[in-house]
């Protein structure tokens, strides 16, 4: 399909109004970043739900019928129950002749304190020159992860409304604020909903990661899963002097445990663990040949000096759609500064697996679980050893010819000039599993913000480019989805 490269004269009208409305939309964002949603410590738990009920006042102020579902509350690990914000369910417009896109946002953050080492006050969204004039960057925490996306949703639909245009489409909004602490309660919700709210729903669409480069726009169409191992080994702590070199140390049972998993090269030593990946096509190994993506600057980012690949494609590869183990610590084990010359009783060590299409997660485990018995057995050790895996998630994949792709694709040619690069996220992503799992429709990330934007860290930003043509962007796809579908 041919896209068009030049606007039309509907999109030019929508373009320039969203220009000449640049600085109410950033006044927009300064003022929910001010609120400091944080999720993750409790004290703060009322301005997530003050940032709530901010947002389901923006959505009404849009003509949006707004549900705010009580979740009720949760226990914290100190036994004090707090209650969890609740979830914005909104819909506009109910036209059987338009498709259905439902979007999904959050506008809680993660902990951000100036002294942290952020150069601003991270609730106070401060515009700064970026390298080029027009690259002027907006701090602030929540700027794109996830407040500015939203917000640019939001704008977009404005934008329509402003200009007293028809909707091309009917929306649907699910807000929430406990993303950064692992949106509890949500699914369940969700999973009541599928016969009423999602009943209707043609398309889901989720702008809550990053572009793969600084420059070049992205689509993003699956993300690998993550399943949590801890194994442990152990019986009773003893002195070195009095038992070094007469019993099977736990300790040393579990290193060599867990130097049976991976080898030098990255490659996962479990029997059995590659059998169920999804072989390479010609037509997806060709997604990887285009995409930007400067290995030197990714080294220089993330400080590593050497990759375990020099290939851009063999990069990406096995950052996307291979599995991967990384051992992450051991529990139980002296670590303080100084000697202490015990022998310690028992030892957990915590290792993670990302697994990707088609891997099994009760397939995974018993994978683990009999490697690692295997290797046990063969020690003649006495201690105990036992494995288990406290938490699983499951990859998730699109297809990159969905319709809402097409869309997505034609809108981003027309707003910045480009074709986007299709990528995968190496991390795990389970609100969009879990939206694909239960409304059984096509759920799409397309993303705004670059890959420079620093989410989750000090100093995080959106650029006023990014999110005013990010705008743009949402505005061109809602025109795309409903000449195609």
């Amino acid at each position: 399909v041919m896209s068009s490269s030049s606007a039309s004269a509907l999109e030019i009208e929508i373009f320039q109004y969203i220009d000449a409305h640049q600085s109410d939309f950033i006044e927009n964002l300064k003022e929910w970043v001010a609120v400091e949603s944080d999720s993750v410590q409790p004290d703060l738990r009322k301005e997530v739900v003050r940032m709530m009920a901010l947002a389901a006042d923006r959505l009404a102020a849009l003509g949006a019928t707004v549900n705010l579902v009580n979740l009720g509350s949760h226990q914290l690990p100190d036994g004090q129950d707090l209650p969890l914000p609740p979830v914005i369910l909104g819909e506009l417009g109910k036209d059987p002749q338009n498709p259905t896109i439902c979007f999904y946002g959050h506008v809680d953050v993660q902990p951000a304190k100036k002294e942290d080492g952020w150069n601003t006050d991270p609730y106070t969204l401060t515009e700064i020159n970026g390298v080029y004039k027009i690259l002027r960057n907006l701090y602030g925490r929540g700027a794109t992860d996830n407040k500015g996306p939203v917000l640019a949703w939001i704008n977009a639909v404005e934008t329509f409304r402003a200009l007293k245009l028809a909707m091309p489409v009917n929306f649907r909004f699910v807000i929430e604020g406990m993303e950064e602490a692992g949106s509890l309660g949500l699914e369940n919700l969700l999973e009541e909903e599928k016969q009423r709210f999602f009943s209707d729903v043609d398309y889901t669409l989720i702008s809550d990661n990053l572009w793969l480069s600084n420059k070049k726009p992205a689509l993003t169409y699956g993300s690998r899963g993550n399943a949590c191992f801890s194994v442990e080994c152990g019986s009773k702590d003893l002195h070195s002097g009095t038992f070094g070199g007469i019993i099977h140390e736990p300790l040393t049972d579990l290193i060599a445990l867990l130097d049976s998993l991976v080898d030098p090269t990255g490659r996962i030593l479990i029997p059995g663990i590659y059998d169920s990946v999804a072989a390479l096509t010609e037509e997806e190994r060709k997604l990887y040949e285009s995409i930007e993506f400067d290995l030197e600057e990714h080294k220089n980012n993330s400080g590593v000096k050497k990759f375990l690949f020099g290939s851009k494609e063999e990069i990406l590869l096995h950052l996307w759609r291979y599995p991967s183990l990384s051992i992450h610590g051991i529990e139980g084990a002296f670590h303080e500064p100084g000697i202490k010359t015990v022998i310690p009783a028992k030892v957990i060590g915590k290792f993670s697996i990302r697994q990707v299409p088609h891997m099994d997660l009760s397939v995974v485990k018993q994978q683990v679980v009999e490697h690692l018995e295997g290797v046990f057995s063969k020690r003649n050790s006495p201690n105990k050893l036992k494995v288990s895996m406290p938490l699983g998630a499951k990859p998730w994949l699109a297809d990159v010819n969905d319709l809402s792709y097409k869309a997505a694709r034609r809108a981003i040619k027309t707003v910045f000039g480009k074709d986007p690069d299709f990528i995968r996220d190496g991390s795990t992503i389970p609100v969009a599993r879990m939206f694909q799992t239960i409304t059984q429709k096509s759920v799409m990330m397309l993303p705004i913000g670059a890959a420079d934007d620093g989410e989750h860290s000090q100093n995080e930003k959106i650029s006023r480019q990014n999110y005013i043509e990010g705008t743009k962007l949402f505005a061109a796809f809602f025109l795309e989805i409903s000449k195609l579908h």
